[in-house]
């Protein structure tokens, strides 16, 4: 029996999107045909986003031209789901550093920032290491960076593999943690404990009586992001190359027929 919460929909199914290079270029606001797909697609099935990033950034993103990113949306999932919303109400919340522990914690942030600081890479802002309440994300060239610059690592980092080799460092370094390492958007990585991946936002919604859940992400191969969730058996995945592949995927499956 699905939720009462969305019986107003034509259709059973929850419809779950990635946030960056999904539904918005990186760090950038939706697009006002985006949100008016969105608007379209929501009439039809519940819909969703998982995302790494935190509150703060995913609502500058999604809340454009007077839209409301938890009220627009049924659920929202921030850092993974250790955030999470649903109609716009917060219904858990877990916490990195009370599963790792200050001793561990300490360990493992000093060694990526004396990594970091050895590591030669073009450009190097500001803010490294970002804590979260469950995660920690780490970028080589600093988040503090234009979204030019953010482009240009991208593009070193395809050629010459610096986060690959960050993350198989530290899978070595640190196999005892039980952490995942795991390379995310266009500059950076994220590191959560093992299970507190995206498939962590499926525990809100799997006992809701779907008949099918989907999910959109980019970065769906193995090592990015949105792998787990995307081969997940209890989703129905689909891999997208941005936001315009996203809407014309949408409309296919759900808005044309």
């Amino acid at each position: 029996m699905a939720s009462a919460d969305f019986a107003d929909r034509t259709h059973k199914k929850l419809v779950l999107f990635d946030v960056d290079e999904t539904l918005t270029l990186a760090r950038r606001a939706a697009s006002p045909e985006m949100i008016q797909t969105l608007k379209d697609l929501r009439k039809k099935v519940a819909i969703g986003f998982v995302s790494g990033s935190d509150l703060v950034k995913i609502t500058e993103q999604l809340s454009v031209n007077g839209s409301n990113a938890l009220e627009d949306f049924d659920y929202a999932f921030f850092e993974n789901g250790l955030v999470a919303y649903k109609m716009g109400k917060p219904i858990a919340s877990q916490s990195f550093i009370k599963y790792l522990g200050e001793d561990r914690y300490k360990p493992l942030v000093n060694f990526i920032l004396h990594y970091l600081a050895d590591l030669d890479v073009p450009i190097k802002r500001g803010t490294f290491v970002e804590f979260r309440n469950g995660m920690i994300n780490v970028s080589p060239m600093g988040r503090n960076a234009t979204i030019q610059e953010r482009n240009e690592f991208e593009a070193y980092d395809k050629q010459h593999g610096v986060r690959a080799a960050f993350v198989k460092v530290l899978q070595e370094k640190f196999a005892d943690y039980g952490l995942t390492f795991s390379i995310g958007g266009k500059i950076s990585l994220d590191i959560f404990p093992c299970g507190w991946d995206k498939t962590y936002a499926l525990k809100h919604v799997e006992d809701q009586g779907f008949e099918e859940i989907h999910f959109f992400g980019d970065r769906t191969q193995k090592g990015g992001n949105d792998y787990e969730i995307f081969v997940d058996p209890r989703t129905i995945g689909h891999s997208v190359s941005g936001p315009d592949d996203t809407i014309r995927q949408l409309k296919g499956l759900f808005l044309d027929n």
